[in-house]
């Protein structure tokens, strides 16, 4: 197989075989905010070949602050359009199918055929149907806990969900993974406990108030979903 050139760094610190995997792979991503936008570039810009982007939302200007397809150009456009654009921009062979819808129990066959699913959703009504479906199908998945009103990025690492503390996110997904009898779920998550905001935020479309968020937080934990989907694709990274 034959590397594209703008891998070519990418080989020479990884090598073609690992290469060769990644282009060979695909990968979904539920959720394009201020995480998921970028753990799907990023994988674009790694040669993951196939991806499957899932996202409900339209781009607002308040998400400019930390969302990577967010510009004042793409104000208005569904996030998954936005992204598609993008990646094609990077990658034009990357086979890129866009999902504009939110992820609801008993979709499952959405992920049918990818080597690793990441989860970038905000509702933990999604992350615990979604990891069920990982589960039932034995499909690889990554999860990201709460990094809205959180500064610290360097507080963010990669674990298991039974191994966290102190993030409230990680509490609820743990209760309600073991009544579900999930014993394990990769997550990336804070240890850093969230900040109280200087005042409430407006109610998104599920009701609930927004979150604070900064443009360097969010960011870092995409980029690590990305390395540990990397590293699980390709294998053992070290020899």
């Amino acid at each position: 197989m034959e590397i594209p050139a703008f891998l070519g760094r990418t080989e020479r610190l990884m090598g073609k075989d690992a290469v060769e995997k990644l282009l060979k792979a695909k990968v979904a991503v539920f959720g394009l905010g201020g995480v998921g936008s970028f753990a799907a570039e990023s994988l674009a810009r790694s040669g993951i070949g196939s991806l499957l982007l899932v996202d409900g939302d339209d781009i607002e200007e308040s998400n400019i602050n930390r969302q990577l397809f967010a510009l004042r150009s793409t104000i208005g456009m569904p996030k998954v359009l936005a992204a598609k654009n993008r990646i094609l921009d990077i990658n034009p062979d990357c086979e890129v199918e866009a999902k504009k819808l939110f992820y609801l129990p008993g979709s499952g066959e959405l992920i049918d055929g990818c080597d690793v699913v990441i989860d970038a959703m905000d509702t933990v009504a999604a992350k615990l149907a979604l990891a069920e479906e990982c589960a039932e199908k034995g499909i690889m998945l990554y999860s990201s806990m709460g990094t809205g009103n959180k500064l610290d990025p360097s507080r963010l690492k990669l674990g298991d969900i039974y191994s966290t503390s102190v993030c409230p996110l990680c509490r609820v997904m743990r209760r309600e993974l073991k009544r579900r009898g999930i014993n394990q779920l990769a997550v990336v998550w804070s240890d850093e406990p969230p900040k109280e905001p200087k005042y409430p935020g407006d109610e998104r479309h599920s009701g609930r108030p927004s979150l604070a968020s900064c443009a360097f937080v969010p960011p870092v934990a995409g980029l690590l979903l990305c390395s540990a989907t990397v590293k699980y694709i390709v294998g053992d990274l070290d020899d």
